[in-house]
């Protein structure tokens, strides 16, 4: 059984920014409220996506899936989840690219065939999915979406002829790019991860079974203690036997997302062996060694600068405040200023507190630059508090480039460090002082692990080939 909540409103509120694609989730856990706890997971997994959710639920016989447009809250109801019943289930919330924000696209794709019912759920993107597409529809195949996640179904249903194994192993032979999957059977739970482990994907354990998830905070929401990462091209299988995990391809060159940490990932999440927070707090040092400067405090652009902002206090010495205050009622319908308002939609999510930053001298860390359309506003709004100096440290290096893995970017013609200077990008935002983290002193953070990351986004280093936009005329990220 298949059911669909229709559409909210889709206005994204503060675009500049990279945007997460996705966050997964599953569970396997027989006697337990399953769709409950799928839903609880989702919640914690929000912030990797706001335009839709979904979740699959199976007892053994058959899947039912209900999912819908719009936050995890805003699709589900008590009721709802109270007529998903069964012993495993599945998760997805979404964000698309620009234009693909649509219902067809929602996840978890569900699909009847030979062998019997599938339900995915994707995080990532695949770069060969132009070249599988075709090859599907010269055999026969039709396709009712634009996701790519519905290319890797069609490769894997099209492959299994009894044996569900040796399909997950062709498609993970067949298939290019970054994905962490997880996958549903009448009776199985799945989890993979591509050969490179671009986009996370974490193991946990519950008295009564395991949970699958992007990322180890939605298993403390669940009460699931973490076991471990899913290993870059690793497939797990979980039924009423156990669990059972296969390695199928050995990675060539482990490529972690760095944006995790920087960025997307909540501070309370730990990813192949490093906790977000405490990645981010030496953010916050290594700027403050790089750029010594005089100051009176040190602030966060909330939330994503706050931990490197107080790393950054630590090591300089500087009294760490919060300077500004976000407003956490903003949804994602909010209704964008018109033209001549522009500035309004700072003003609404940040609100400065003008007794601890007039007549200061101001560092503000930040997480990243993109298109710079924000920055400038949130230096302007420094200045009429009366600060003296405003010195803006960003706990990333410049993007420079698109990434093709599961972020949706800009392209490179809007990525203002594609086109300026540092010092030009500090001309523009009206700052007195601007730095990046060197993407040395970044890396330097994890040690040993150090080449484990993909970089592609500051330095073009791309680990997997991409078919880039203008070697087709319609590359997309969907």
């Amino acid at each position: 059984m298949e059911r669909f909540r229709p559409g909210l409103p889709n206005d994204i509120t503060f675009p500049d920014k990279p945007r997460e694609e996705c966050g997964v989730f599953g569970i396997y856990a027989p006697g337990c409220d399953v769709a409950r706890l799928t839903y609880y997971g989702l919640y914690a997994l929000q912030h990797r996506g706001q335009e839709s959710a979904g979740i699959a639920v199976a007892d053994g016989k058959k899947v039912q899936l209900y999912k819908g447009m719009g936050l995890v809250p805003e699709v589900f109801s008590g009721d709802q989840l109270s007529q998903l019943k069964g012993n495993i289930a599945i998760g997805h919330v979404r964000y698309s690219t620009t234009g693909a924000s649509h219902a067809v696209n929602a996840q978890p794709l569900l699909f009847r065939y030979a062998e019997g019912v599938l339900a995915l759920a994707h995080n990532g993107n695949l770069t060969n999915v132009t070249e599988l597409r075709s090859q599907l529809m010269a055999g026969g195949a039709v396709f009712q979406s634009s996701t790519d996640s519905e290319v890797i179904v069609n490769v894997i249903a099209r492959s299994n002829r009894g044996d569900l194994k040796d399909a997950l192993t062709k498609c993970m032979i067949d298939i290019k790019g970054a994905y962490s999957l997880v996958i549903l059977t009448e009776d199985k739970l799945i989890a993979m991860r591509d050969p490179n482990g671009f986009r996370p994907l974490c193991l946990g354990k519950l008295d009564k079974g395991y949970v699958v998830a992007s990322e180890s905070a939605a298993l403390g929401t669940v009460g699931a203690g973490l076991l471990r990462d899913v290993e870059p091209g690793e497939i797990v299988i979980i039924d009423e036997n156990g669990l059972e995990s296969f390695q199928v391809l050995q990675p060539r060159r482990r490529s972690h997302c760095i944006f995790e940490y920087i960025y997307f990932a909540r501070p309370d999440s730990s990813i192949d062996g490093f906790n977000v927070n405490q990645v981010r707090r030496a953010m916050g040092r290594v700027l403050a060694e790089e750029y010594p400067v005089e100051a009176d405090i040190v602030i966060p652009v909330p939330d994503s600068g706050t931990a490197a902002a107080r790393g950054f206090a630590e090591r300089s010495g500087i009294p760490f405040e919060e300077g500004l205050m976000k407003n956490r009622y903003i949804g994602r319908t909010f209704i964008q200023p018109t033209q001549d308002m522009r500035d309004l939609a700072v003003r609404i999510k940040l609100s400065p507190i003008r007794e601890v930053l007039a007549g200061k001298r101001v560092v503000m860390v930040d997480d990243s630059i993109v298109r710079g359309t924000t920055s400038n506003k949130i230096v302007a709004l420094l200045r009429d508090c009366g600060v003296q100096e405003v010195h803006m440290c960003l706990s990333s290096p410049p993007i420079t480039r698109s990434c093709y893995y599961g972020i949706d970017t800009s392209n490179e013609q809007e990525l203002i460090a594609a086109k300026m200077s540092t010092e030009d990008i500090r001309r523009q935002i009206g700052a007195d002082g601007l730095h990046y983290l060197s993407l040395e002193g970044l890396l330097n953070i994890f040690g040993a692990s150090r080449d484990s990351f993909c970089t592609a986004c500051f330095d073009g280093n791309y680990p997997v080939e991409v078919v880039k936009p203008q070697e087709t005329g319609k590359y997309s990220l969907e």
